[in-house]
């Protein structure tokens, strides 16, 4: 099956991070939210997470709800992850140190400068 253009963005768009949590708010964006909050780690530190801000929620479907939202959107390229002792830990991929080096100005292409 081919998509569109239109398609295609929609279903790779840019990740949104929700600014705050909200209880109503889809599971996607409460897993997104609470990952951010943690700023790297595992499946089951995002579900700590999650059950720090909103206490009454069902833990059984949520380890596997946020298992597989983690795993689609790390699928799609949408945010970063890395075995660490055989468990995956995922971030949002966001710079958080500055870029360091020199630019050798000779080496750019021709109208970069």
């Amino acid at each position: 099956m081919t998509m569109t253009d239109d398609d295609f963005r929609e279903e790779y768009k840019p990740l949104h991070i929700p600014a705050e949590y909200f209880e109503a708010d889809t599971e996607q964006n409460k897993i997104i939210y609470a990952l951010a909050q943690i700023g790297e780690g595992s499946a089951a530190m995002v579900v700590d997470k999650l059950e720090m801000l909103q206490p009454e929620i069902k833990t059984e479907q949520l380890v596997a709800i946020t298992k597989q939202v983690l795993t689609h959107l790390y699928d799609k390229g949408q945010i970063r992850g890395k075995d660490i002792n055989g468990e995956m830990h995922y971030d949002l991929a966001k710079i958080t140190h500055e870029n360091y080096g020199d630019v050798n100005p000779e080496l750019l292409a021709p109208g970069l400068d």
